[in-house]
């Protein structure tokens, strides 16, 4: 790492951009696009792979900076595997500082308001690598000193750790001040799959909550632990890694009483602490209960904060993949990518993706994770593979990935095809 290094890159939104006297853009230098029918006609440089940053990140933060000179080196890999493979479409990787290097390099373009909300590793594919399958009970403060912009920055705070869990994982939001008050009451003492309804579901009753009394933390850290308790010992649930969220504006003691209960000395359950508010009073007993529990501290003054502070935990998260050098290949599930529609349509993908980091000492010591590689791939290139010469008039094959998500299936066409031919009922996902 060097603080100091000035490093000009191919940004992917600067690209081709010049200012009022025709003069290139800093990190956005000319760079050669040109249609491919392999990528649907879209402008790309199958020479060179590009970067994009998110909008809330600084483009020149060192962090970046260092992150993407040392990434260089995979144009020449991403270059060769096109080259053995030309079957292979979107190759990328996603940096856990925030940054996304893709190739083939294309420009990206900001919506209306001149924002890209694109961040790589709130995607499945990244998460899904990056981190094992998890529990998790989210506990809010809503007593009185919550009150206005502080219950404002927990509900983002909320919906941002929502934005981060996927379909591998179960959660639950309790409210709490001097009684606990379920997100979603018809889901009392149990964990829901964080599918995207029912995180759009809770995300609706989120809007509820307002603010009264007095924080009453140990109810509701009782009540999260004996739930996750509950919920592991009926083999529900991931039965994997286990957290406690806890967003308040302070803790007036360290609860200790209730971690020798529940976990210690084995500290199976992780706690993240988020302090919201620029007052730092009772920093320090949550800090404690963070680290006393093999978690993480930190704290949200501004809705700017929200989301780079609540990606902190995946680091944590991801630390036993990395000390234990697990190169776990995922797939996700299906989904629809709209940039690569052909004659018969959109088109069905999934993602194969594995974590990446360094072998050196420091690495396994503190499990550091660099980021997660991936690449896309077409749901008819998998067909392909399949040699229905083999299998009879009453054969048939279906794919299924190693997370239990069915790819392909001979019954799941007409559904296919009937949920298409309505638009509006298809989630699409859309990097660009």
């Amino acid at each position: 790492f060097d603080a100091d290094l000035q490093y000009e890159y191919f940004n992917a939104v600067l690209i081709n951009e010049r200012d009022e006297e025709g003069n290139y853009l800093e990190l956005g230098k000319e760079f050669i696009l040109v249609p491919n029918d392999h990528f649907n006609n879209l402008p790309v440089n199958i020479s060179l792979s590009d970067v994009q940053v998110p909008t809330n990140m600084y483009n020149k933060d060192p962090a970046i900076v260092n992150g993407v000179y040392w990434s260089e080196s995979l144009n020449k890999v991403f270059v060769d595997n096109f080259d053995r493979d030309p079957s292979l479409i979107w190759q990328y990787f996603g940096s856990a500082k925030g940054f996304f290097r893709q190739y083939p390099g294309i420009k990206w373009e900001p919506d209306e308001n001149g924002v890209i909300a694109f961040d790589c590793r709130n995607r499945k594919w990244y998460i899904q690598a990056a981190t094992s399958p998890k529990d998790v009970v989210i506990l809010v403060d809503v007593s009185g000193s919550m009150k206005g912009l502080r219950l404002t920055i927990a509900k983002q705070t909320v919906s941002s750790i929502l934005d981060t869990l996927g379909d591998d994982d179960f959660f639950n939001i309790i409210a709490y001040n001097e009684e606990l008050h379920y997100v979603e009451p018809c889901l009392n003492g149990t964990l829901v799959q964080a599918d995207r309804a029912n995180k759009e579901h809770f995300r609706e009753h989120l809007d509820k909550l307002f603010a009264k009394g007095i924080g009453m933390l140990d109810i509701a850290l009782n009540e999260a632990f004996n739930m996750l308790n509950e919920f592991n010992h009926t083999g529900q649930g991931s039965i994997c890694s286990q957290a406690i969220m806890l967003i308040t504006d302070g803790a007036v003691d360290t609860y200790d009483t209730i971690f020798a209960k529940y976990n210690w000395p084995d500290r199976k359950v992780r706690i993240f602490t988020y302090l919201i508010g620029r007052e730092a009073a009772f920093a320090d007993n949550l800090k404690w209960m963070a680290c006393a529990n093999k978690g993480f501290f930190t704290q949200i003054s501004t809705l700017a904060d929200v989301q780079e502070n609540v990606m902190e935990y995946l680091h944590v998260l991801s630390r036993p993949k990395v000390i234990d050098q697990e190169h776990d290949v995922v797939w996700t599930e299906a989904y629809v990518d709209s940039t690569l529609a052909d004659d018969q349509g959109l088109v069905l993908m999934t993602t194969v993706a594995m974590p990446v980091f360094s072998k050196q000492n420091e690495t396994r010591s503190k499990g550091i994770l660099l980021g997660v590689v991936g690449t896309d791939v077409p749901v008819k290139e998998l067909l392909k593979t399949i040699p229905k010469y083999k299998l009879g008039i009453h054969g048939y094959a279906f794919a299924i990935t190693n997370n239990g998500y069915i790819l392909t299936h001979p019954e799941l066409r007409p559904l296919a095809l009937q949920v298409m031919s309505d638009f509006n009922s298809i989630l699409v996902e859309n990097k660009y």
